[in-house]
Parts: C-alpha cells; sequence; structure tokens
C-alpha cells in the first residue's frame, strides 16, 4: 500500500539518465541497474520508462519508507492531542491526516523522499567500479551515489511528478470550473501543491471577492453624471477604498490564520540551522543554535556571541538594503524621471514607440542587474531560514518594479497635474499590461514546451529514418520537457509565486494609489483577477511541472508590501483631491483644502488603529488551541504522575524488603 493508503502506486519522483547506446554485458556494473537497486534497497517501488531520447526512473514511496525517512528527519507533526510531536512509524494513528486522508502533506512527502534519494551512499567496504554507456565510474566508499552520477552528468534531473488522478480532477474542479468566478478547492490545492500556493490562491480569491464592493461604486461614478457633486463623491469613494483596504488587509489575516487551524501544517523547514555556506565557504559566525552547543557552560560568552551575532545580522541587513535604496535613487530615479519626461515633451508618435521600446529593453535589463546584486547580498546575510531570505529578496527587488511602475505616473500626475495624461496612462497600464502580461505568462511556457519538444523530435529524426512520425507515449517524458514554476529574477530563493505576487501587488498600487483620478480602475482589475484564478491554475496543472513545496504558510513580505501601498496610497490620493480643489495652484488653506489634510490624518489614524478593532486571530482559532493545550498539559500531568507513582511504589516494595 503506498501512503494514501490504495492499492494502486503514485509515483511522485522522477529522475532523468541519458538513454544508452551501449548495454552494458555485466549489469552489476551498469550504471542504471545499480540506480535501480539502490532505490528499492532504500524502500522505494520503482518503474522504468524508455523515452524517446532520455531515461526516466519514477519513483513511489510506501508509508512504511516515508515514515522511516520522516522518523530520520525528526519531522514534527500534530498529533489528535494538539500537540507536535516527532513522527514515529508504529504510533501512526495518533498524528492528525491530511485533508485529502493521507498521514503526511506534500511537503513533508518531497522532503522524505529528497532524504531518501540523496541519502544513498557506498557502504560497503570497498570502492565499486560502475560503467553508462562505454564510460567507467568508480563510487568510493562514503560517496553519494546521486551526487557522483549528477557531476559525471548520468543523472540529468530529479523533479517531482504530476499525480495524474488528482491532476484531472483539480482541472475539473477548479482550472475549468469557471461558473463559480472565485470559489475555489483551497483543501485539494493544498493537499496537492503544499501551503505556499494554497495561500497565495486564497489570497488571490479573497482578495477578487473583496474587489467586487469598490468595482460597483468606482463603475457608478463613472457611468452617472453627478454634476457639480462629483468634487463631494470623490472624497466620498476615497474614504470608502481606503477602509476597504485597510479592512481587507486585516481580515486577510484572519483567514490566514484560521486556515493554518484547519490544515495539519508542520513547520519541517521552520528552522534552518547549521553553518550557512556562502560562495563555497562557511560563515564567520554561528547560528544561535550552534552557539548553544559551543558555549553551553559559559554563560558570560554565550551571551556575547549571541549579541554579537545578533547585532552583526541586523547591521549586515542594514547595510545591504542602504546598498540598494541608493542605487534606486542615484541610478534608477534619474533613467525613469529622464524618460518620464522625454515621452512628455515628444510629439511625434513613432519616436514616443521607439523610445518606450528602447526603455522596456533597458529596464529588463536593469532589473536582472538587480536580481543578481541582490541574491548576492542576501548570502550573506544572517537570516534565519530560506523563507527569510525569500523575504529579504522581495524587498529588494519590489523597489526596483515599484520604481519602475509607478515613477512615471507620479511624473504625470505630481509635477504636471496632467489628468488627461494620467487616466490614458492607467488605462494602458491596466488593459495593455496585464493583458499582455497574462498572455506571456501563459503562452511563453507553452512555446518553450512545444520548442523541447520539437528539438527532442528532430534530434531523434535524424538518427533515425526519414519521414518517421515520433510521438511521446509517456507522460514522465512530457512532464520533464515542461518549464519549472520558476521567478523571472533571483530562481535560486524564489520560484513563480514571486511572478504572481508582483502582479498582484503592482495592480493594487495601481488601482489604489491613483483611485480618485480613475475610479473604474476596480473594474479592470476585478475582471483580470477572476481570469488570473483560472488562468494560473490552468497553467500550473496543464503547462508547468509539479512545483517543489515551499513549507511557508503565509504570504510573507507580499502583506506588509500590501500595507505600505496602502499608506502610500492615503497621501497621493490626498494630493489629487487638493490639486482638484485647487486648478488654479494658488494653495490656500480654505475649507475643501483643510477639510483633505484632516481627512489624510485621520485615514492614517483608522490605518494603525484598526488593528486594535479587529483581531488577527478568530476567537474560535483561540478556543480550540487553548483546548489543545490545556488537553496536552492534561495528558502529560496524568502520564508524569503516574511515571511517578509507579517509582515510588517500586521503591517502597524494596525497602519493605
Amino acid at each position: 500500500m503506498n501512503e494514501h493508503g490504495n492499492e494502486e502506486r503514485v509515483f511522485e519522483m522522477g529522475v532523468v539518465i541519458p538513454k544508452r547506446v551501449i548495454q552494458e554485458e555485466d549489469e552489476s556494473c551498469d550504471c542504471a541497474h545499480v540506480l535501480v537497486k539502490e532505490f528499492e534497497k532504500v524502500g522505494f517501488e520503482v518503474e522504468r520508462v524508455i523515452g524517446i531520447a532520455d531515461e526516466f526512473i519514477k519513483l513511489a514511496a510506501p508509508l512504511e519508507t516515508l515514515g522511516r525517512a520522516a522518523a530520520e528527519l525528526q519531522i514534527k507533526k500534530r498529533t489528535h492531542i494538539g500537540m507536535d510531536l516527532q513522527f514515529e512509524v508504529e504510533e501512526v494513528e495518533a498524528f492528525v491526516k491530511q485533508p485529502d486522508g493521507s498521514v503526511f502533506s506534500w511537503c513533508e512527502r518531497f522532503q522524505c523522499y529528497c532524504h531518501l534519494i540523496y541519502g544513498m551512499v557506498n557502504n560497503s567496504k570497498s570502492a565499486k567500479d560502475l560503467k553508462f554507456d562505454g564510460k567507467e565510474i568508480k563510487w568510493e566508499i562514503g560517496e553519494n551515489l546521486i551526487l557522483k552520477l549528477e557531476s559525471e552528468n548520468i543523472v540529468k534531473q530529479v523533479f517531482p511528478l504530476h499525480d495524474e488522478k488528482k491532476r484531472k480532477k483539480l482541472l475539473k474542479s477548479w482550472a475549468l470550473h469557471w461558473w463559480h468566478f472565485t470559489n475555489q478547492p483551497i483543501d485539494e490545492i493544498y493537499s496537492y501543491y503544499g501551503a505556499k500556493i494554497a495561500i497565495y490562491f486564497a489570497f488571490l480569491g479573497m482578495y477578487t471577492r473583496w474587489l467586487l464592493f469598490p468595482a460597483a461604486f468606482g463603475l457608478t461614478l463613472q457611468l452617472i453624471d453627478f454634476g457639480s457633486l462629483k468634487l463631494v463623491m470623490l472624497p466620498v469613494f476615497f474614504v470608502m477604498v481606503i477602509l476597504w483596504a485597510i479592512m481587507f488587509s486585516q481580515f486577510w489575516k484572519r483567514k490566514n490564520s484560521a486556515l493554518l487551524a484547519r490544515w495539519p501544517i508542520s513547520y519541517v523547514d521552520a528552522t534552518d540551522e547549521g553553518p550557512k555556506i556562502t560562495d563555497g565557504k562557511a560563515s564567520s559566525w554561528q547560528p544561535p543554535m550552534e552557539l548553544m552547543k559551543v558555549l553551553e557552560y559559559d554563560r558570560i560568552k554565550e551571551k556575547e556571541a549571541f549579541q554579537k551575532s545578533e547585532w552583526l545580522g541586523r547591521f549586515m541587513r542594514f547595510r545591504n538594503d542602504a546598498i540598494i535604496i541608493f542605487s534606486i535613487i542615484c541610478l534608477q530615479l534619474p533613467f525613469e524621471l529622464a524618460y518620464a519626461h522625454l515621452y512628455e515633451i515628444i510629439g511625434s508618435d513613432i519616436i514616443k514607440f521607439g523610445l518606450t521600446a528602447v526603455y522596456l529593453f533597458a529596464i529588463q535589463y536593469i532589473t536582472k542587474i538587480g536580481g543578481r546584486v541582490s541574491v548576492k547580498l542576501i548570502m550573506k546575510e544572517n537570516n534565519e531560514n530560506t523563507e527569510k531570505q525569500a523575504d529579504s529578496l522581495v524587498y529588494k527587488v519590489f523597489g526596483l518594479y515599484f520604481m519602475q511602475t509607478y515613477i512615471g505616473i507620479f511624473y504625470h500626475a505630481l509635477l504636471h497635474r496632467n489628468f488627461s495624461t494620467l487616466r490614458r496612462v492607467l488605462i494602458q497600464r491596466l488593459l495593455l499590461s496585464e493583458v499582455l502580461e497574462n498572455l506571456l505568462e501563459n503562452s511563453l511556457p507553452y512555446l518553450k514546451y512545444s520548442y523541447k519538444k520539437y528539438r527532442v523530435r528532430h534530434k531523434k529524426s535524424e538518427k533515425g529514418a526519414a519521414g518517421e512520425k515520433i510521438q511521446f507515449t509517456s507522460r514522465v517524458e512530457k512532464e520533464y520537457l515542461k518549464p519549472r514554476y520558476s521567478a523571472s529574477i533571483g530562481e535560486e530563493l524564489e520560484d513563480g509565486l514571486f511572478d504572481d505576487f508582483l502582479e498582484l501587488a503592482l495592480q493594487f498600487g495601481m488601482i489604489l494609489m491613483f483611485a480618485c483620478a480613475f475610479p473604474p480602475a476596480f473594474v479592470f482589475a476585478a475582471v483580470n483577477n477572476i481570469m488570473e484564478i483560472r488562468t494560473d491554475a490552468l497553467k500550473l496543472l496543464a503547462i508547468l511541472r509539479r512545483p517543489v513545496p515551499r513549507a511557508a504558510a503565509t504570504v510573507g513580505a507580499w502583506l506588509n508590501i500590501f500595507q505600505f501601498l496602502i499608506l502610500m496610497s492615503i497621501c497621493t490620493n490626498c494630493a489629487l483631491l487638493a490639486w482638484l480643489y485647487d486648478e488654479e495652484g494658488k494653495w490656500k488653506i480654505e475649507p475643501g483644502l483643510a477639510a483633505i489634510l484632516i481627512m489624510e490624518h485621520v485615514l492614517l489614524l483608522i490605518k494603525f488603529g484598526f488593528s486594535r478593532f479587529v483581531p488577527e486571530e478568530p476567537a474560535w482559532v483561540r478556543a480550540n488551541r487553548a483546548k489543545r493545550t490545556t488537553q496536552a498539559q492534561d495528558m502529560c500531568s496524568k502520564k508524569l504522575l503516574r511515571t511517578i507513582s509507579g517509582v515510588d511504589k517500586n521503591f517502597a516494595e524494596k525497602k519493605l524488603k
């Protein structure tokens, strides 16, 4: 039986090796044969598939195999009494199952697979001679088999496979289910893709539902002519939109905590201890847990080492942030302002088109350089784990995109007060940019996939008979040729969620910061996001490989970015309203302008005070956690008392004897 409790085997990992030309007579020396035998020895169920250009080894793990790996990794899982305890195979019934009925989540299973795959070493008393396609390899004592074969380019890749049964089910109930605009099977998404991707789609669905209210309000302002009352309706719209954004961010925190309470998440990657490696060298200082082990008996040195580690890490992060900020201000800001100014003064549409083409090419190059610099700086920071590194990258790179996206709009809005140009730019960004981005993010992976299939067929046809029709018959080979779910920048630390969250954040800032200039922008955003839910689902299920799971269960740094955009929107919309009321630019403190200034301060006060009014965690979540904690304490207390009583009884019996 596999981990899901079914008789049917579910292959979740694939190993790719080149298709051999020379078949070895002695199978005991053949690399592929040895690899399969080692996989079977570990406990995997193995199936070999011969593809057109490569050979594939599919791996499935029974519950016993995964349980043994989980015990070796000391993975802690939630029990029925609410405590997170280290997993033991013999006590499997004591642990809470996943929403799909499996014992382990996809993130836990993937970690167990990697531990088993990359844990195969030569435990024999002598080195082994292996052969592959006429090439001889020596497998030394204690050497890792997969790493050795990867270094020899024999193992080309290890990657997760789609579960066809679940994938087809999600296609019907999620990607192709258009009638329920924002409803999604979040529990099934979590079971199949892990917490991070499920949280993204839960966030996208809630954000889209909440957009319907400002979209209806903005469309009403656009369609109905309020005449002289328009200058009254715009401030009302602005206040309602800001209150909407503040409530959305706070209620999202509540929903996030409710999802975490519903899913039995164990933070397998919550801590990333041990010496950090930077450019092939260990870092010069150690993380706190290592310091505790080394300096366990010297309290004074332990305290000094902790303080040094803490403040050195903070200083390094501050230094890196300062480098990025000054680079943006000194290098990118003049470039963006120069483009915005030239676009404003140039009269020829042809020259404007050429200027825009040069600008788009240049910013792509600038962003790539900025991303590489950011990754190198982050690798030298004292971050607790990979997700903290990813958050640091998000903050740094978002500054680049923020400047690229909004500086031209700020230029038209704040310096020239050209509201007609501002509305035209917003329409272009919301319609053309988002439509083109959606087309590119879904069509480019498909084109890459089609091109890879063409190359494989072309190479095969050159070697074989001319005119022979070549068909891909194995699902695993098709999955291998599909593109990965990767980020456009900083792939070492981020995956495709970076681009998906970035698109939402830039859209959120655009519709919110210039709400008074173009109220119907919320309609475009709502329609786009309804499409985005299904297209992103289709992209993940049909166009891309199954992503590597991430253990993080929140939106991370992106929530702080959304909070920052809300603060910016209060300032920018107040400035827009001030210029609408003071078209002559005399800046007299008249009742209308004074009211706008008061409104700005009140909204800022509401922004910071609303979190005290609406708790981040629902009452039922707090009650359930308290109940589980109480149950755990009661059971531990009873067990401890029974143990003490037993010891005392034995001691009394010995004393009487």
